[in-house]
């Protein structure tokens, strides 16, 4: 009989100690906190250096790591949105600048008149537009694997 007790005792002492949040799912549950705070903020690479933190510092905090896999993909996610929103932005205004780049050079050209600090502004601001272009095309990459990923994992829940 009081084998039995023992064990309840301990049983007991066990379930309110992963209840009350102490140990390591309550701290990394307290990591996670601020990680949100900090994406609530906008402080999105801070968010994520936490999440990460906690990750290595708590690897046994099963629960607190399936939550912040959550909350890492929508950092990533809104990072990547405010990112391609900025590129997007700077995308069409160095590909209005080339194409007046390049009609006035095409233009001087025909009548034999560019200088060679035109060509070379104009071609560097194409360079310029086909970086800012690849920039764009990774970042919807990006933007599709995380809504995918997002997606399979509401599907296997």
């Amino acid at each position: 009989m009081n084998y039995r007790h023992i064990l309840t005792t301990l049983a007991a002492a066990a379930l309110l100690a992963a209840c009350g949040g102490s140990g390591p799912e309550g701290a990394a549950g307290k990591m996670l906190d601020r990680a949100e705070a900090e994406f609530a903020a906008g402080q999105y690479d801070k968010a994520l250096a936490t999440i990460d933190s906690m990750r290595h510092a708590y690897p046994e905090a099963i629960e607190a790591r399936k939550r912040a896999l959550k909350l890492h993909q929508d950092v990533s996610l809104k990072q990547a949105q405010d990112d391609l929103a900025l590129t997007d932005s700077a995308l069409q205004a160095t590909k209005a600048a080339y194409q007046s780049l390049n009609d006035s050079v095409e233009k001087k050209r025909a009548s034999l008149t560019a200088t060679e600090e035109e060509v070379a502004r104009r071609n560097l601001t194409r360079v310029k537009m086909d970086s800012l272009q690849v920039r764009f095309d990774v970042l919807c990459a990006q933007i599709k694997y995380i809504h995918k990923r997002q997606q399979q994992d509401k599907e296997g829940q």
